[in-house]
C-alpha cells in the first residue's frame, strides 16, 4: 500500500492487484483494515480508527482508492460517485488492437451475482444497468496495445465486461476471455488517474497513481 495523498478527512492509496478493498468470505486482511492500522500507527491513536469505503476496485486490479477519514467526508462522497461527480481514468492492456482507435462503448450490463460475473448487451434486458466508457488508444507495444478508459457509469466488471463484449479483453482477464493468466494473479487494469472537488474543502483534487513495477507495463511506445 503505497499513500498517494492524505489530509484530514480523506486518504488516497495506490493499491496492489493482490488486496481487496472491504473483506469478503477470503477471510484476508481487507485494504481497509490496513489503512486503518497504517493511521492508528502514523498517529499514535487509542480505540477505534475511523476509515470510510466510498468505492471499491476488483481485487485483481491495481491503482487509486479514495477512503474516507470522517463520517462527513463519507456521506459526501458517497453521494458524488452516486451522482458521478468523481472522474475515473483507468489504463487497461489489450491483445487486440479495437476497430476504432477512440470511442464511446454504450451497453446494457447484466450481473450474475453466483458467477461473480457481468454481461453486455447491444439493447436494453430484464434487471440490465446502461453502461457507458469512453476509450482511446494511446499506446502499442510489439505484442500488446494501452488503452485509456473514462469510465462515465460505475457498474460491476464495467470495464473488463464492455471491453472483453468490443473484442478486447483484458490482459490476464480469464473471466472474461483472455487466454492466459498474469504470472502474479493480476489483470492488467490499472485505476491511473482520479479527478475531484474535495468533500470538505471544495478544492480540486487531481491525482496520479504510480504503475504496478515489473515488466507488464513496460515497453509500449506511446502515440
Amino acid at each position: 500500500m503505497t499513500v498517494v495523498y492524505e489530509d484530514n478527512h480523506i486518504i488516497v492509496v495506490n493499491k496492489t492487484s493482490s488486496e481487496i478493498v472491504q473483506g469478503d468470505k477470503t477471510g484476508d486482511i481487507p485494504l481497509s483494515e490496513t489503512v486503518k492500522q497504517y493511521l492508528k500507527e502514523k498517529y499514535q491513536k487509542p480505540g477505534n480508527v475511523f476509515v470510510g469505503v466510498a468505492h471499491r476496485l476488483d481485487r485483481p486490479v491495481s491503482g487509486l482508492v479514495v477512503f474516507a477519514k470522517t463520517s462527513k467526508a463519507l456521506s459526501r462522497l458517497n453521494e458524488m460517485f452516486k451522482n458521478s461527480e468523481v472522474k475515473k481514468t483507468y489504463w487497461a492492456i489489450v491483445k487486440e488492437c479495437p476497430r476504432e482507435l477512440e470511442g464511446e462503448l454504450v451497453h446494457y450490463l447484466v450481473r450474475n451475482e453466483k458467477q461473480n460475473k457481468s454481461y453486455a448487451y447491444d439493447k436494453e434486458m430484464p434487471d440490465s444497468k446502461k453502461a457507458i466508457l469512453h476509450y482511446r488508444l494511446i499506446a502499442r507495444s510489439q505484442n500488446y496495445n494501452l488503452l485509456e478508459v473514462d469510465l462515465k457509469t460505475g457498474r460491476h466488471h464495467q470495464i473488463r465486461c464492455q471491453l472483453a463484449k468490443m473484442g478486447c479483453p483484458i490482459k490476464g482477464d480469464l473471466k472474461y476471455g483472455f487466454a492466459r493468466s498474469n504470472p502474479d494473479g493480476s489483470i492488467c487494469l490499472h485505476a491511473r488517474r482520479i479527478s475531484f472537488i474535495h468533500p470538505v474543502s471544495k478544492e480540486q483534487i487531481d491525482l496520479e497513481a504510480p504503475l504496478p513495477p515489473g515488466n507488464l507495463w513496460s515497453g509500449f511506445s506511446f502515440l
